[in-house]
């Protein structure tokens, strides 16, 4: 491990106040680049995978285990987190046709289209029938708007659109301005509670067995978290409501958790969520600032149902400022904040370019990882409730910390074959990459196969 890897990773570790010594145990191997951007991308895969791993090594320590090594390789990281699966040997496409960039009067705008009700509602936006409208009718109604016009209007629907800005824009923009004033994540005590009796380990059990997780996250970042979780040996939960839709990933983010349907607008759903949350140590959520609040489970309400629950809340663009309740994924966090500018602009093009992965999802997802064990070892330590907040906009203002990588757009895509496993699956035959952190005693790895949403009733094993 270099020692600018050993810096960046002790920052990220000093964010929770955990014991330094543990670094020691941590082998980063692998340089930049490793896939084609002009970003440190690899390096934003393999710190946080590291980081999740290590923590959960750390409080499986706390809970009478040895320290044991952990070993992440940065190629091997970037390919996990550029999330390439295939299902029965079909490699699901999962962009909607209308998702993508768009050319407006003064800019661009891209806009999400993967739901039917995001591309519809942008379709009537723009004045066009849902059922007729093709790829053509959007880019030329879209010549006749402003892009951060566009982008205003969208918002106040509650669709999901983002204008293309360049750096120095965002950082002027109060959104930008909020962000930049925000640690990469936040740790907060918002209860008193005793340490939570947690059962020792046995020296070949994974170092989070015995851990309970209710994952109400879907897309992309919050279900990643989840799974690196279950990886470590965590009874993972993923929570559904049965009315919203879920992208084809979720083959591969489920990997590993129970997954349950419960409708919180139902008296059913509010008594099987109360049930579960009984025993629950970790509450992971990707809802839009305020809709949990809405239906009685924020942080507040379940730290005084559950003391000394962890609360991991996701969002998009962070929750001061005023898009703090703004609805986004990663393709346009990486669009608002400056990111397809700035790697167009490295790569010589007029069009905006995304990053060679959704990494701020999956960054993000494994970092909601290290949160949860991190501050469930602050639980053991000090007792409390605990809420940890994380949102892509942060994610990728770290990133941006790390610095560019001149000659970046010289790397080759790496052969995945090496990394790959098969598995069975609710889905079918699923081939995806193996978890890339190697922990030396006890291998992280997924017990339970992937299976559709509803699958498991709303309790623990």
């Amino acid at each position: 491990m270099t020692t600018n890897s050993h810096e960046l990773l002790a920052s990220v570790w000093s964010l929770a106040g955990l014991p330094p010594q543990s670094l020691a145990h941590a082998e980063l191997t692998g340089a930049e680049p490793v896939l084609p951007s002009s970003f440190a991308v690899g390096t934003a895969a393999q710190l946080p995978i590291a980081a999740a791993a290590l923590a959960a090594c750390e409080l499986g320590h706390a809970r009478g285990q040895t320290r044991q090594q952990v070993r992440v390789d940065m190629q091997h990281a970037a390919l996990e987190c550029a999330g390439w699966f295939s299902v029965d040997g079909r490699v699901p496409d999962i962009r909607d046709s209308f998702t993508g960039a768009y050319r407006c009067a003064d800019g661009w705008v891209r806009v999400h289209a993967n739901f039917a009700h995001h591309r519809d509602g942008a379709l009537r936006l723009l004045g066009l029938a849902p059922e007729k409208a093709r790829r053509a009718d959007a880019e030329r109604a879209l010549l006749e708007w402003r892009a951060q016009d566009f982008e205003q209007a969208a918002a106040e629907r509650g669709l999901v659109v983002a204008a293309m800005r360049g750096f120095d824009e965002w950082d002027a923009h109060p959104q930008g301005k909020a962000i930049a004033a925000q640690p990469l994540m936040s740790f907060e005590r918002i209860g008193d509670a005793p340490p939570l009796a947690f059962p020792r380990l046995e020296a070949d059990e994974r170092p989070l067995t015995g851990i309970k997780v209710l994952d109400l996250t879907r897309i992309l970042a919050g279900p990643v978290g989840g799974r690196a979780l279950a990886a470590y040996g965590a009874d993972v939960m993923l929570v559904n409501a049965p009315q919203l839709p879920n992208i084809e990933s979720i083959a591969t983010t489920s990997r590993g958790k129970l997954s349950a349907h419960v409708d919180l607008r139902s008296d059913l759903g509010l008594r099987d969520m109360n049930a579960l949350l009984v025993g629950a140590h970790v509450f992971m959520q990707g809802y839009r600032p305020g809709a949990l609040e809405a239906l009685g489970y924020g942080a507040q309400a379940l730290a005084e149902r559950r003391p000394g629950i962890v609360c991991i809340s996701l969002c998009a663009y962070g929750t001061d400022g005023p898009w703090g309740a703004r609805r986004g994924f990663d393709s346009l966090v990486q669009t608002a904040t400056g990111f397809n500018h700035a790697e167009a602009e490295a790569a010589g093009l007029s069009s905006p370019k995304p990053l060679p992965m959704q990494i701020l999802d999956y960054a993000t997802g494994h970092l909601m990882a290290y949160a949860a064990s991190a501050a469930l070892l602050r639980q053991q330590n000090e007792g409390g409730s605990w809420q940890v907040k994380v949102s892509l906009a942060q994610t990728g203002h770290w990133i941006r910390s790390l610095g560019r990588v001149p000659e970046g757009f010289s790397a080759t895509l790496p052969e995945r074959a090496p990394y790959l496993e098969t598995s069975r699956s609710g889905y079918g035959e699923l081939v995806m990459l193996r978890h890339s952190a190697q922990l030396s005693r006890t291998p992280a790895l997924w017990t339970r196969p992937s299976v559709p949403p509803g699958t498991d009733p709303p309790v623990w094993p």
